[in-house]
């Protein structure tokens, strides 16, 4: 299919998942002695992202599975988690009301994330530094089907409560917490060039739980864009998933990628990410 947004953009690296027979996994602590960071390899694709602000058609989140707002924010310190908690969260559930149409919204996960110095290759997005993750250079989509679907009650701890939702998702909102981002962007890709044999369940191994999510296989079919020099008052909000199986989007492949040509100057990309669980339809108690 032809994407709305397939306009002239430029050519960068992307890192899609390399063939493999394994269930793939990458740690983000320190694996057990004799366990590799991770199991699998990724190759580097250069790929075509287009200028999303240059779309003859503005991007919208139920068709391509993203959309630009412009939503400044009073946090001045994203490094000071009180703040973060007490004013960006409700500020980001506001956002998320207003762009997906949903009735609730329950924020809960944010992680900050800076480019290593020196900008060595995208990874996972693991640091050698305690204060902040790093880029993260692998395509990936937050959830898969099946945490997914756990979500929804790790969320909402009242039983009841959940099993009267009927329809929600899961957005992640993406901003700069610095100036323009001149390094390091965001891309994501349409909704609707991804199929589900593109996907691959993936485990991501914390100190005390694994985590699901989808890493992709490369395809022609896929359609990348970002939003050039996006600055901290735009935020970019894109679908993770979406319980409705089908008429939207559900699933928004994305990774960070190097620009072709970094000013020398440019500072380091430091950006905030936020999962916000929206609630779009439930019966009434």
């Amino acid at each position: 299919m032809t994407s709305q947004l397939a306009k002239p953009g430029i050519r960068a690296g992307l890192n899609y998942l390399k063939p493999t027979a394994e269930r793939p996994y990458s740690y983000v602590c320190e694996p057990p002695p004799g366990m590799p960071w991770e199991n699998c390899g990724y190759a580097l694709h250069h790929t075509l992202i287009a200028d999303a602000r240059q779309a003859s058609e503005r991007p919208c989140l139920e068709r391509e599975g993203f959309a630009l707002w412009d939503a400044p924010t009073t946090v001045i310190d994203f490094l000071n988690e009180a703040a973060v908690k007490a004013i960006y969260y409700q500020e980001a559930a506001e956002l998320a009301l207003a762009a997906t149409g949903a009735r609730q919204a329950y924020v809960f996960d944010h992680l900050v994330r800076q480019r290593e110095a020196g900008r060595s290759p995208l990874s996972f997005g693991r640091s050698a530094r305690a204060a902040m993750a790093a880029a993260n250079g692998r395509i990936h989509n937050d959830y898969t089907e099946a945490s997914g679907r756990r979500r929804l009650t790790l969320v909402i701890d009242d039983v009841q409560a959940a099993a009267r939702v009927r329809r929600y998702g899961i957005v992640n909102i993406w901003r700069s917490i610095k100036g323009p981002v001149l390094d390091t962007p965001l891309a994501v890709c349409d909704a609707r060039t991804v199929r589900a044999a593109d996907l691959v369940e993936s485990e991501v191994r914390y100190p005390r739980r694994t985590g699901e999510i989808y890493v992709a296989k490369h395809s022609q079919r896929h359609r990348w864009s970002y939003f050039p020099e996006m600055d901290r008052h735009e935020a970019l909000v894109f679908k993770q998933y979406d319980s409705r199986l089908s008429g939207v989007a559900r699933f928004t492949l994305h990774s960070a990628f190097d620009l072709p040509e970094i000013p020398p100057d440019a500072p380091l990309r430091e950006s905030i990410e936020l999962r916000c669980l929206v609630v779009y339809e439930s019966e009434e108690p």
